[in-house]
């Protein structure tokens, strides 16, 4: 994901804020790559010209051409072909990822999938696939049923094996959310659509979903959400007595992972975040993403009790929570950010209803906690 310039000023997380995706190139997913490849060996295999590109027909019937990088015959009864994932101008670790599959003759009819090197197992409940199956998800298991049907139906031809592989997927899986949602030896084969949009709401949403559901299947009734790498760092240092999976990293979505939560259950939520978070939550923003700084900080000078006029001056004029803070430090009023605390807490009360229990922990830009509160 690309750096927020207002990420930069006011929160030292390194998750970004999603920008405008109006002018950004769309991509395809793990699972367009893997059936376009799947596609290539079954011509192969069929006895047909390798293709520079094949057709996949995507989950809403629109057909995508997707370029082949590699192709060869094993044996007659065995063909391989490579895709290089692209994920157009979204940052997904895996764009540019070799992703192939071999696909050999069954004498068994039907379409049987596996996963080979570089795709993960699911090892935890929780996720659309039941522990010990390959992370292949249902989708993109359906555009291979749907894809190679055709072939499928070739005289002579009873069964095939696709067998789905990604060159250093377990390397690349280091760099996603794979170990701790428990897919273990490499990345997950995934897409909805088949499509990659750029910084999707929605997808980052869905990623959400999946850490609170892991995490809500492994028995925990405790969930923590935070706002990026960093404050999730600081807060499992506070919170030593709580396992890694549940902290789940929400990044501007804060309605929306707060009402994920309340309906998965949890009889406790915590957030752990920077200053600057913290007062756009307060403000009752559901997503705390470009918001104009001024109104944020104006807000805030009329909210905090007592203010000397020029401190409440300062503050409102502030182009950031950053410098509004050092005015709230220079003022000697630092134990006003428990008002903040508070103030947050009382509009996320609002996304998740009575039933979980509340709490918060504000950390300032050297990861010093400034406020924790409870509700």
């Amino acid at each position: 994901m690309p750096e927020g310039s207002d990420t930069i000023l006011s929160e030292p997380d390194d998750l970004p804020e999603i920008p405008d995706t109006k002018t950004l190139r769309w991509g395809f997913t793990t699972g367009t790559a893997s059936v376009a490849a799947a596609v290539c060996a079954a011509r192969l295999l069929c006895g047909q010209k390798p293709p520079a590109a094949v057709d996949v027909i995507l989950p809403s019937g629109e057909i995508l051409a997707v370029a082949v990088a590699e192709n060869s015959v094993i044996s007659a009864d065995e063909t391989m072909a490579v895709v290089l994932k692209d994920g157009g101008d979204d940052p997904d670790v895996t764009s540019g990822a070799a992703i192939g599959a071999i696909v050999r003759r069954r004498p068994e009819p039907g379409l049987h999938v596996i996963g080979g090197r570089g795709v993960g197992r699911v090892t935890r409940p929780g996720l659309a696939l039941a522990p010990g199956e390959y992370a292949i998800n249902p989708v993109p298991r359906a555009m291979l049923a749907e894809n190679l049907a055709p072939f499928l139906a070739t005289p002579g031809l009873r069964g095939l094996e696709v067998e789905i592989f990604v060159e250093r997927g377990e390397e690349l899986a280091a760099k996603t959310l794979n170990p701790r949602l428990g897919i273990e030896g490499g990345i997950s084969i995934l897409g909805s659509t088949g499509l990659v949009k750029p910084f999707s709401n929605a997808a980052y949403i869905a990623t959400v979903e999946s850490a609170l559901s892991v995490a809500r299947a492994a028995g925990h009734r405790e969930a923590v959400l935070t706002t990026g790498r960093q404050s999730e760092k600081l807060g499992r240092q506070a919170r030593p007595d709580l396992p890694e999976e549940v902290f789940v990293q929400i990044a501007d979505f804060f309605a929306d992972s707060l009402e994920l939560a309340a309906r998965f259950e949890f009889e406790s939520i915590g957030l752990t975040l920077f200053f600057g978070k913290a007062v756009k939550q307060a403000a009752g923003h559901r997503n705390t993403h470009a918001h104009r700084h001024d109104q944020d900080t104006a807000a805030l000078a009329e909210k905090l009790p007592g203010l000397p006029e020029e401190t409440k001056g300062a503050i409102s004029s502030a182009l950031t929570a950053r410098a509004a803070l050092e005015e709230l430090q220079r003022a000697g009023l630092e134990p006003l950010v428990a008002l903040v605390a508070e103030e947050a807490l009382a509009r996320a009360r609002a996304f998740t209803g009575p039933g979980p229990k509340l709490w918060m922990m504000i950390f300032d830009y050297d990861g010093r906690l400034l406020a924790e509160r409870r509700l």
